[in-house]
């Protein structure tokens, strides 16, 4: 299921592959690139589009939002300070008592396969109702 905001007309999967062609640099192309890897890592995600205009992944609540900026894409995970990071992907955001984000810069890599372990880790959290990190989920 999409959701988007009730102004909008267009389902949410159809604003956020448009905010990928609008983009048109190496932020639509990271932007698409993390959009597979969500869908990889959770195939029952749901994407919203929130705030005006950003894109919104969830699963029993938000996972995190995908905002593009003129010098990075900031993911940021709304619970991530209860998820485990050991590949240190949290970049930013880093002061707070909830949130935590990862800011892809051009030209940088992201550990694929410990986004998805964040990404699953999360909706563990989500549907755990929990706030605080428990075991850690395997991939």
């Amino acid at each position: 299921m999409k959701k988007s905001d009730p102004g909008d007309s267009q389902p949410a999967s159809e604003l956020i592959s448009k905010r990928i062609t609008e983009l048109g640099d190496w932020r639509g192309e990271t932007l698409a690139r993390i959009r597979e890897l969500i869908r990889q890592a959770d195939p029952d995600v749901v994407e919203e589009w929130k705030w005006m205009g950003t894109p919104v992944w969830s699963h029993d609540g938000i996972i995190c939002t995908g905002e593009s900026y003129k010098d990075k894409v900031k993911l940021t995970f709304i619970k991530g300070a209860s998820l485990e990071d050991p590949a240190s992907l949290f970049n930013a955001s880093l002061d707070g008592n909830a949130r935590r984000a990862v800011d892809i810069h051009e030209g940088d890599t992201i550990d694929e396969s410990a986004f998805m372990t964040l990404i699953r880790q999360a909706v563990a959290l989500n549907r755990s109702g929990k706030s605080k990190a428990t075991k850690k989920t395997k991939s």
